[in-house]
């Protein structure tokens, strides 16, 4: 009997086989804990060496829930909260773990998933022209995605926009790199690794959505940006003790261009679905270039792909219409898309 395809998510799968045979080889060593070791350092090396930031300071932490919800109280004080799209994954899909820190997140609309500079600044000028304001939430720092929620992506000029007017305010821009292999990898992506260290004053490096086990590698660029991070880190549950299992995975992922193979997998394998889709005449409920793609569909096409094909519902909309997503990853294979292009 033929098995439900699963294009439900770009995290389904274990770890790319060079990750789990670096694993392997060094299961038995005994190396020092938290990070500290060989590997976690070679790691960092290679990430600071990618980022073109030599100064820059890097943390493993567990998961991308955990990494946004220390990083963001790390750099707010009590009364500040963090701006965000309200599409952002910190305001949809992380159970209010930013608020049970203490913070509002304060969203403001976005356009297919990205926040404007003009938004931020309008935000920061309303709070600044508040004579109420002490009784507010203080807009405290900036949270973007690349690629974002909808799997659009920031251009470097919207980058540098953002980033100014966070330069200008004194706050801090932070970015979210949970799929940040797809946004590197994609063609229309023009904003690269050194941009975003000189940009951004945090941001991190998937591992978990990008070829690892898990983990994720936060980068602030310059140092002491967040004196005593690794407490931080420590007190919101997102250290590891056996710091070398995430410092070896980002050593392999950072060896021989590994992670941007990862993500180029995954948006090879995406435009074949993409152009599958619009060939057999599907509607896209919008046009994202990475690898998530949001079909558009009607009752019936829903109703027949979902027996043989495993989506993330969306959203429903009036007209009756229901926005899956389709994601690929690094392990998608040519015969997992045959077979999807075939059901379509």
């Amino acid at each position: 009997m033929q098995t439900k395809l699963n294009f439900a998510s770009d995290y389904m799968e274990g770890a790319h086989p060079q990750i789990l045979q670096r694993l392997l080889e060094t299961n038995l060593e005994k190396t020092a804990g938290y990070g500290f070791d060989k590997y976690s350092e070679a790691a960092r090396e290679k990430i600071r060496k990618a980022c073109e930031a030599p100064e820059a300071e890097i943390f493993f932490l567990v998961g991308g829930t955990q990494t946004n919800a220390a990083v963001i109280d790390a750099l707010l004080r009590s009364y500040q909260g963090v701006i965000a799209a309200g599409t952002g994954h910190i305001s949809t899909h992380e159970s209010g773990a930013v608020e049970h820190s203490g913070h509002k997140v304060l969203t403001l609309p976005g356009e297919n998933g990205k926040l404007s500079a003009e938004a931020v600044y309008a935000c920061l000028d309303t709070y600044a022209r508040d004579e109420n304001r002490d009784h507010t939430v203080m807009p405290g720092m900036v949270y973007i995605s690349q690629p974002t929620e909808y799997g659009t992506l920031y251009s470097l000029a919207e980058l540098e926009a953002l980033s100014s007017v966070c330069r200008k305010a004194g706050i801090p821009l932070y970015l979210d790199g949970a799929r940040l292999a797809s946004a590197l990898a994609c063609p229309e992506n023009d904003a690269s690794l050194p941009d975003l260290a000189r940009l951004c004053d945090a941001f991190y490096i998937g591992g978990t959505k990008c070829g690892a086990l898990f983990g994720e590698a936060v980068v602030f660029p310059r140092k002491n940006t967040v004196p005593h991070f690794f407490t931080i880190v420590k007190q919101h549950g997102a250290l590891l003790a056996k710091g070398r299992i995430a410092g070896i995975q980002f050593d392999t992922l950072f060896t021989d261009g590994l992670y941007l193979k990862c993500g180029q997998n995954a948006i090879d394998k995406a435009a074949r679905i993409r152009k599958a889709l619009r060939d057999k005449g599907y509607e896209l409920a919008l046009d994202a270039p990475t690898n998530q793609i949001f079909p558009l569909l009607t009752a019936a096409q829903l109703a027949a792909l979902s027996e043989r094909v495993e989506m993330s519902f969306w959203e429903n909309r009036p007209d009756g219409k229901t926005v899956v997503r389709i994601a690929t990853s690094w392990a998608t294979t040519d015969e997992d898309v045959d077979r999807l292009i075939e059901v379509l």
